[in-house]
């Protein structure tokens, strides 16, 4: 029986999907829980608004830096390696968490496991963006971002079986804990998953990685306009992220069970948007579709937050919600890695999206600090939008590599020709 593109793939190339969607999976269960466990966090430890802001902007941040230093390292001793690193290190610092007791030993923990958490979403992007071929590459790559919804469902799933079984003062502690469990992975990863030919070829024609090249001549334009696509998607995306758990109990004044309910639907949507966009970014191209993405994202956000509408229809909105924001997300890695050469891929890619959630991750705060001054909604609704907004003029301007032959090795000598737009002249569209 034929699955769409997963029978056209070869076994290497399914043995590579499968780890990298393991890994992102694993990996977004555990980002995840601490945005479930907020509300309780805030009453059981006594945090503030503002405290819990700081603690989800802080793993944004450390998720900034994890990405861009784990794409050095991927470009310079190998995808499968650092991927394996990152998985290891998000499992231990989620676990780590189980043993906080307050604000300052939480913000510790959490930058260091979105360290991890950046490091394993960059480098598996520009793993499967070089092990599968053009044509599909755009869904293939879409698909394994949709296991940030999967792996939100599944830390959701869990989350009332803990509170019905434990007393809350437990079962946070327990929810961290299980967080240990996707070091499971790395045998996996280990044993069936091959490292990319074109990294192996590329280090053996370039020795030296120059973290600096990303901003010469030839790609700071890239760089720039990349850096802000990511920033305008991922703040949007955090602030919902962060906050709609929060909105759903301190605002709507849901309980627990109703809650996971409406975050459900949310999430259906967030595993949903990935295979749309690929799909569609394969047809139109990636700047395209992140457009249309962006506008359609605006306007749900903005009849979300701001108008009043019956809770059925917010249900129905959660749906659109998680769909285009979990589309958008999954486009960004791909696209950045068709815009830089092999020996800058990963390097690039982990520059553009890492610096993206960095600035993103300064969203959530922001959300935190003006709910003081206004509602949560309408301060959720109006630094959303204006994320969106910037993403979009970014989009308008991001160059057009869709399909570009990411399984040749091609400019790992320094000075192989660009033209002005910063991307080497082999990329042209070969979908």
């Amino acid at each position: 029986m034929r699955l769409g593109w997963y029978s056209d793939l070869t076994s290497t190339e399914k043995r590579t999907y499968w780890a990298c969607f393991g890994g992102f999976t694993l990996d977004s269960m555990d980002a995840t829980i601490f945005a479930l466990m907020m509300p309780v966090l805030m009453t059981l430890l006594s945090l503030s608004k503002s405290d819990a802001g700081l603690l989800g902007s802080v793993s944004l941040i450390g998720s900034a830096l994890g990405g861009w230093g784990a794409g050095m390292l991927a470009d310079r001793y190998g995808r499968i390696k650092v991927m394996q690193a990152t998985v290891l290190w998000v499992a231990v610092f989620t676990c780590m968490g189980a043993f906080c007791t307050g604000f300052w030993s939480f913000l510790p923990v959490r930058f260091l496991q979105g360290i991890g958490y950046g490091g394993e979403a960059v480098v598996g992007a520009v793993l499967i963006s070089e092990a599968i071929k053009p044509a599909l590459r755009g869904r293939v790559a879409a698909s394994v971002q949709s296991g940030y919804a999967v792996g939100y469902a599944i830390s959701l799933a869990t989350m009332p079986v803990l509170f019905n079984f434990l007393p809350d003062n437990i079962a946070w502690r327990a929810f961290f804990a299980i967080g240990l469990l996707p070091a499971l992975l790395i045998w996996f990863i280990r044993r069936l998953v091959p490292e990319s030919a074109a990294f192996n070829q590329s280090r053996k024609n370039s020795k030296d990685i120059d973290v600096k090249a990303i901003f010469a001549a030839e790609h700071r334009r890239v760089t720039i306009i990349s850096t802000m696509l990511a920033s305008g998607i991922f703040g949007g995306a955090y602030i919902m992220i962060t906050w709609l758990p929060t909105y759903m109990r301190t605002v709507l004044n849901l309980p627990i069970a109703s809650t996971s309910g409406y975050l459900a639907v949310n999430i259906i949507g967030s595993l949903i948007g990935p295979f749309v966009y690929g799909l569609l970014s394969d047809r139109i191209g990636r700047g395209r579709a992140f457009i249309l993405f962006l506008v359609c994202q605006a306007l749900v956000v903005s009849v979300y937050m701001f108008a009043d509408i019956p809770m059925s229809i917010i249900l129905a909105l959660g749906l659109l919600l998680g769909a285009f924001q979990g589309g958008l997300a999954s486009g960004l890695p791909l696209a950045f890695s068709e815009l830089y050469p092999t020996r800058l891929r990963a390097n690039g890619a982990g520059f553009c999206t890492s610096f993206g959630r960095g600035f993103g991750s300064i969203m959530p705060a922001a959300v935190g600090f003006g709910s003081v001054h206004m509602s949560l909604p309408v301060a959720m609704g109006s630094f959303a939008i204006g994320s969106y907004l910037i993403g979009l003029l970014a989009a308008l301007c991001l160059p057009d590599a869709t399909g570009a032959d990411l399984t040749a090795v091609d400019a790992a000598a320094p000075d192989s020709p660009h033209n002005s737009s910063g991307i080497s002249e082999r990329y042209s569209s070969t979908s």
